[in-house]
C-alpha cells in the first residue's frame, strides 16, 4: 500500500463518485497500494507454439519436494517456485502438465534418462557430467554453497576452520560431493556424516535451526530465505563458487528445447518471473506455513475475527478472509519491504487513521479490524456503484492500488463509450491501458502513469480464493 498525492485530483466522474470534496477526502485519508501475485496469462503465440500439441498430449514433468520447488501450502493448495512457473510454460503453449514428484534428484534424473518424464522443473546445478547428458533450459538465478550454522561463540567464520568439525549433508547430494573435494584439495580433515538421501535440503537447514546437528550444507538463495525466518542462523561462510541452474531435459528433444527458449525469451515470462520472484525469494509461503498453523476444517487461525468484522461491512467473512490471504497468507507478523504490516498489510499512515499504533498494528484482531475499516472506507467512496457485487471489485483493486487510479480508469471508461460502473472489460480494460501514454496522458486522467498488472491478477485471484472457500470449507 502506498499514498497517493490527492492535491491535483480533479474528479469529473460525477456520475459514480458524490463530490470531488469526496473523493479528494477519502483519497487524502486512506489511499493505499501493495504488491501482490497474479492470475491469469492471456496466452503466449499459439500459432508458432502449435508445434508443442503436436508432439505432445500431455507434458511429464518431473519437481521434487522443498521450498523453491514444490510443497503444501495447504491440504488442497500445491505452491512453489518451479511449480507456479511450470504451470506458466503450459498455459502459455496451451499443452497440459502432469507432475511427477520425485524423492530426491537421482531419481528425477533417472526419470528424465529414461524418458518417464520431459522435463526436471526443479533447479538442478550444473555440472560437467550434467551438461554432458542433457541440455539445461529456463536458467534461475545463480547461487553457491555456504556453510548452514546458529550464531553463537563458536561460530564459524572461515571454511578453514572447519578441520576436525562434523557436518552432515544429505547422501548422495552435491554437498556431499563437494566437502569431498575440499578435504582432498586442501587437506582438510572434515568428518562427513550422510543424510538419509530421501531428506530434503529444507530439512536439513531445519535441523540445524532446532541443533539436532550443528553444521549443514546448502545453496545460499535457500539458505538466505530460511535465515530470513530465523535470526539464529548464519550462512555467510562459503564453500563453493557460483553456480548456473536450472531446468533439464534430454539432448534430443530439440522442439521443447526451442519452445522453453521461446516462451523463457518472452515478456509475459519475464513479468512472471518478477512476481514469482517477490512471491517465493522475498516472502516465501513455505515459511510461512510453518509459522501459521491453520486449524483443521478452518480457513486460518483467525476465522473468529474474520466473522466478526465482516459483519460491520456486510461481506461474506470468507472475502474479508481471502483478502487477507493475498495480502500475508495469515502471516500477522508479515512486514512488506514498503512497510505494510499485518494480516491485512497495513500502511502505517492508514493504520493510524484506525487507532493503530507501531505497536498494536500487528495484533491480529486490532489489524483485522483496521482492514475491515478501511474497506468500510472505500464502500462508501464507491457507493454510487449499485450493483454490489460490481462494487466488491471495485473496491478489492482500490485496496491493492489505491482508489486514485481506479477512478482514472472509470473516467477513461466514461470518456470512450463503456460502463464506469462494471469491472471486467470496462474500468478493468482501461486500469490496464494506464500504461499506455495514449491513456495516461488523457485529459481525464489525473493520477499518470501506472503499471495495472498486478491490481488485475489481485481481484481475479481474491475472488478466486473466496469462490474456493465457500466451496471447500
Amino acid at each position: 500500500m502506498e499514498n497517493t498525492n490527492t492535491h491535483s485530483l480533479v474528479c469529473k466522474c460525477n456520475r459514480y463518485i458524490s463530490t470531488y470534496s469526496c473523493v479528494m477526502f477519502f483519497l487524502l485519508l486512506f489511499s493505499i497500494s501493495c504488491t501482490h501475485k497474479a492470475t491469469d496469462i492471456d496466452g503466449g503465440n499459439k500459432d508458432s507454439l502449435s508445434l508443442l500439441d503436436q508432439v505432445y498430449d500431455t507434458l511429464q514433468v518431473a519437481t521434487m519436494y522443498g521450498s523453491n520447488s514444490y510443497f503444501n501450502f495447504r491440504d488442497d493448495e500445491i505452491m512453489g517456485y518451479d511449480y507456479d512457473l511450470v504451470n506458466h510454460f503450459s498455459e502459455y503453449t496451451g499443452v497440459p502438465i502432469k507432475i511427477h514428484v520425485a524423492n530426491n534428484q537421482d531419481e528425477m534424473i533417472k526419470m528424465l534418462r529414461s524418458k518417464k518424464v520431459d522435463l526436471i522443473a526443479c533447479g538442478i546445478y550444473e555440472s560437467k557430467a550434467l551438461k554432458s547428458e542433457f541440455d539445461f533450459v529456463a536458467y534461475q538465478q545463480d547461487s553457491y554453497m555456504v556453510l548452514v550454522q546458529e550464531i553463537g561463540l563458536h561460530t564459524i567464520s572461515n571454511f578453514r576452520e572447519l578441520e576436525g568439525q562434523t557436518i552432515h549433508v544429505i547422501k548422495n547430494s552435491i554437498y556431499q560431493k563437494r566437502l569431498q573435494n575440499i578435504n582432498k584439495e586442501l587437506g582438510l580433515n572434515i568428518n562427513i556424516q550422510l543424510l538419509g538421501d530421501t531428506v530434503f535440503i529444507d530439512d536439513a537447514i531445519e535441523m540445524v535451526t532446532h541443533r539436532k546437528i550443528r553444521f549443514t550444507i546448502a545453496h545460499y538463495k535457500t539458505a538466505i530465505q530460511h535465515r530470513n525466518f530465523n535470526r539464529r542462523l548464519d550462512c555467510r561462510v562459503h564453500v563453493g563458487f557460483e553456480q548456473r541452474n536450472g531446468w533439464i531435459i534430454n539432448k534430443d528433444n530439440k522442439e521443447l528445447k526451442e519452445l522453453i527458449s521461446e516462451w523463457d525469451d518472452s515478456s509475459e515470462a519475464e513479468l512472471e518471473r518478477s512476481q514469482l520472484y517477490g512471491k517465493y525469494h522475498v516472502r516465501n509461503p513455505y515459511f510461512v506455513k510453518n509459522r501459521v498453523k491453520i486449524p483443521r476444517g478452518a480457513i486460518s487461525p483467525y476465522d473468529s475475527f474474520f466473522k466478526k468484522y465482516a459483519q460491520e461491512i456486510n461481506w461474506d467473512w470468507r472475502l474479508l478472509a481471502a483478502v487477507a490471504f493475498h495480502e500475508s497468507r495469515f502471516d500477522s507478523a508479515q512486514i512488506s519491504r514498503k512497510g505494510a504490516s499485518g494480516i491485512m498489510q497495513l500502511m502505517p499512515k492508514t493504520a493510524a487513521n484506525f487507532g493503530l499504533n507501531a505497536y498494536t498494528i500487528l495484533n491480529p484482531e486490532k489489524n483485522i479490524e483496521a482492514g475491515a475499516q478501511y474497506i468500510k472506507s472505500l464502500n462508501m467512496l464507491f457507493r454510487k456503484i449499485e450493483n454490489i457485487e460490481e462494487r466488491k471489485k471495485f473496491i478489492l483493486a482500490s485496496y491493492n492500488s489505491g482508489p486514485a487510479h481506479v477512478i482514472d480508469a472509470m473516467a477513461l471508461a466514461e470518456k470512450y463509450g463503456k460502463n464506469p460502473h462494471i469491472w471486467y472489460e470496462h474500468v478493468e480494460y482501461y486500469l490496464s491501458k494506464k500504461n499506455d501514454p495514449q491513456y495516461y496522458n488523457d485529459e481525464v486522467v489525473k493520477f499518470g502513469n501506472f503499471k495495472a498488472y498486478e491490481t488485475i491478477r489481485y481481484v481475479r485471484n481474491t475472488l478466486e480464493t473466496y469462490q474456493k472457500y465457500r466451496g471447500g470449507i
